[in-house]
C-alpha cells in the first residue's frame, strides 16, 4: 500500500501538470503522441539511465575519497545536473532531428521540454516519496516528502529543461549554423548551472535551501511569464500570416477574427464538442496554426524541410475545412 500511495503521488500530479503544460500551447498544439513518446522517455529511459550514472559516479567519488559525504556532494551539485538535464534533453533533441515538421518555435521546444523533464520527475518523485519518505520516516515521512516534492519543487525539473528546449527552438529558427550550434549549448548550459545551483543550495543548511526554493518560485514565474510572451508572438504570427488567406478566400474575415483569439478560438472549440463539428473545429484551428508558422519558417529558413509544399497542403486542408466549423 505505501508504495501505490507513493506511486499515486509520484505520477498523477505530474500527469496533472503536464495536461497544463498542454493547455499552454494555445495555437499550434504539439501531436499528443510525441508528447507521449517524451513523458515516457523521462520516466523510463532518463530516470532510469541517470540513477545508474549517478550511483556509479558516487560510487566512484567514494572509492577515490573514502568519504560518504564528498560522494554525495558531488554528485548532487556536479554529476547529476549533467546526467539529467543531458538526458532529458536528448528526447527535445531527437524530436527536433526526427519530426522536424513537428518542431516549429521556441515555444515547441519548451513544451517537448517540459513534458519530458515530468515524465522523469514523476520517475524521481516516486522514488523520493518512498525510498527517502516512508522507508525513512513512515507515513509522516511519506506526506512530507509528498508535499516538498509535489508543492514546493514540483516544477523544478520542467524549469531546467527548458532552457534547452528554449536553445533548441532558437537553432530551430535560425540559418546561422555558429547559432545553431551554440543557442542548444547555451541552453543546456544554463539547464545545468540552475540545477546544479538549487543542489548545492538545497544540501549546505536550511537557510540557503530556504533561499533556494525563494529562486526556484521566481526563476518559475519568469519562466511562466516567457512563456505568456510566446504565446502571444504565435497570436502575432497567426495575425500577420493568416490575413493574406483572407485575402485569398481560403478564409473568412469571421474565421480568421476567431483563428488569432485565444477566447473566441477557446470558446468555438468547446461549442463545437456539442456538435457534429468538433473533430473538424478543432483540425480547422491546428491547420491555421501550423500554417502560420510554416509561412514563417518560409520567410526565414526558405524551402527547408519542404516548407513550399507543406504551405500548399495546408492551404488545401484549410480550403476543405472552412464554413465547416464553429466560429
Amino acid at each position: 500500500m505505501p508504495f501505490l500511495v507513493s506511486l499515486f503521488f509520484g505520477f498523477a500530479p505530474m500527469f496533472l501538470f503536464a495536461w497544463f503544460v498542454y493547455w499552454l500551447d494555445r495555437f499550434e498544439k504539439e501531436p499528443r503522441f510525441l508528447l507521449g513518446v517524451v513523458f515516457t522517455w523521462g520516466v523510463i529511459f532518463a530516470a532510469g539511465g541517470a540513477f545508474l550514472l549517478n550511483t556509479l559516479a558516487g560510487i566512484g567519488v567514494f572509492m577515490f575519497t573514502g568519504s560518504e559525504y564528498a560522494a554525495e556532494f558531488s554528485t548532487g551539485t556536479i554529476v547529476a545536473p549533467i546526467v539529467e538535464e543531458t538526458l532529458k534533453g536528448v528526447a527535445v533533441l531527437a524530436v527536433l532531428l526526427v519530426f522536424r515538421r513537428e518542431f516549429d518555435s521556441v515555444l515547441d521546444g519548451i513544451i517537448y521540454a517540459g513534458i519530458a523533464a515530468l515524465g522523469f520527475a514523476a520517475t524521481e518523485n516516486t522514488h523520493y516519496i518512498y525510498n527517502l519518505g516512508y522507508l525513512e520516516g513512515g507515513w509522516e515521512g511519506l506526506w512530507s516528502l509528498v508535499f516538498v516534492r509535489v508543492f514546493v519543487v514540483g516544477w523544478q525539473h520542467p524549469f531546467y529543461t527548458a532552457f534547452t528546449g528554449i536553445g533548441l527552438g532558437i537553432a530551430r529558427m535560425n540559418r546561422n549554423w555558429a547559432v545553431k550550434i551554440s543557442a542548444p549549448l547555451a541552453g543546456l548550459g544554463t539547464a545545468i548551472l540552475a540545477h546544479a545551483l538549487h543542489n548545492t543550495l538545497a544540501n549546505t543548511n536550511e537557510v540557503l535551501c530556504v533561499l533556494g526554493s525563494l529562486m526556484d518560485w521566481g526563476g518559475w514565474s519568469f519562466m511562466f511569464l516567457f512563456i505568456v510572451w510566446m504565446i502571444i508572438h504565435e497570436q502575432n504570427l497567426l495575425k500577420k500570416h493568416l490575413a493574406e488567406e483572407v485575402q485569398l478566400g481560403r478564409l473568412t474575415s469571421r474565421e480568421y477574427y476567431t483563428a488569432i483569439s485565444l477566447l473566441k478560438q477557446s470558446a468555438a472549440r468547446t461549442l463545437a464538442l456539442f456538435t457534429s463539428r468538433g473533430a473538424a473545429t478543432r483540425r480547422f484551428y491546428q491547420v491555421c496554426g501550423e500554417l502560420a508558422h510554416k509561412k514563417e519558417q518560409s520567410l526565414k529558413l526558405g524551402d527547408e524541410s519542404g516548407n513550399s509544399r507543406i504551405i500548399r497542403e495546408l492551404r488545401g486542408e484549410l480550403s476543405s475545412l472552412t464554413n465547416r466549423v464553429e466560429t
